[in-house]
């Protein structure tokens, strides 16, 4: 007696008579987020195109008739030009700053708030609140209510205590708007790092404890290593929108006293000076600088995705 086998019959799809084929159906799905990919694509990128292009030109405003084709001049003569130079240092040493100090900051504050207490939340709403202040709003706040050395808070303070009364912003420059710009940023650097806190599993402190570790070994041992990725997504993310700030620097101290960085510069050369392709090859850096940095930011981002998945 033989046994017989059947080849099993793959399964191919039926269609239904009248029903439209699958990638009419997939064009149908995606069909109402194409105007807002035509509106993003003429919003963004044509303009962003027009810039590479003019960045390629010496082309000064004031004389129109005289532009010409340069190639990568103005790229080399925004580094190697001295003034552009310190910008591109200023806006490093602001960045890393005023990283640094949100981060620090805004993980005290994050371990603060991740205990239970009275009024938590209220305490919480509070530490937001700086976030959500428009940014020429808070340089005006910090430069007139804050730094001002005739009738500003800080001064007054200092007064009544019998202290000296400086010029904060001709004394400290670059330390006023890095002040300014770390109270504004701080909130969101604890809002991430306490998703990271709150995302913690809670069985493996609690075994931690019960081994007889000290909040501080647990907080070197087990909090730190936990929070690296949230860490990286907060410092990256921060230096991705101080790169680009220009409201602080232009409210502040108007880019005087050694404090322009490469936005500021970016716009001297644009409205001061007209020289369109100069500015335009500074913008160009800057958006280079900024995309370079937000992939870094994504490839964070999607890491931290896999390991939730990972431990669901």
């Amino acid at each position: 007696m033989t046994a017989t086998t059947t080849a099993p019959i793959a399964a191919t799809p039926v269609r239904t008579k009248g029903a439209p084929p699958a990638r009419l159906r997939a064009w149908a799905t995606r069909a109402p987020l194409l105007p807002a990919l035509v509106f993003m694509i003429v919003v963004t990128q044509l303009p962003f195109v027009a810039t590479l292009v003019i960045s390629f030109f010496d082309w000064n405003a004031l004389y129109p008739k005289a532009r010409h084709f340069t190639g990568l001049d103005n790229y080399q003569e925004v580094l190697t030009d001295a003034d552009l130079r310190h910008s591109v240092w200023t806006t490093v040493v602001l960045t890393v700053a005023v990283v640094l100090a949100s981060l620090v900051l805004g993980l005290m504050l994050a371990l603060l708030l991740d205990r239970r207490f009275r009024g938590r939340g209220v305490v919480r709403t509070l530490l937001i609140a700086p976030f959500l202040v428009v940014p020429v709003a808070a340089a005006l706040l910090w430069k007139h209510v804050l730094y001002n050395p005739e009738y500003g808070l800080l001064n007054g303070l200092l007064h009544y205590v019998g202290g000296p009364q400086p010029d904060w912003i001709s004394n400290t420059p670059l330390l006023a708007v890095e002040v300014s710009l770390v109270w504004q940023w701080t909130p969101f650097m604890m809002l991430i790092l306490l998703a990271g806190l709150q995302s913690r599993d809670s069985q493996q402190l609690e075994a931690a404890r019960v081994d007889g570790a000290s909040d501080w070994q647990i907080f070197r041992h087990l909090t730190l290593p936990h929070l690296r990725r949230y860490l990286e997504l907060g410092a990256l993310l921060g230096s991705i929108y101080i790169v680009q700030n220009f409201d602080a620097v232009f409210t502040i101290t108007s880019g005087g006293l050694g404090t322009a960085n490469l936005p500021y510069t970016v716009y001297q050369s644009f409205y001061q000076a007209h020289e369109n392709g100069l500015a335009s090859a500074a913008g160009v850096l800057v958006v280079i600088g900024s995309i370079i940095i937000a992939t870094f930011a994504l490839r964070v981002v999607s890491s931290l995705f896999r390991e939730e998945v990972g431990r669901a």
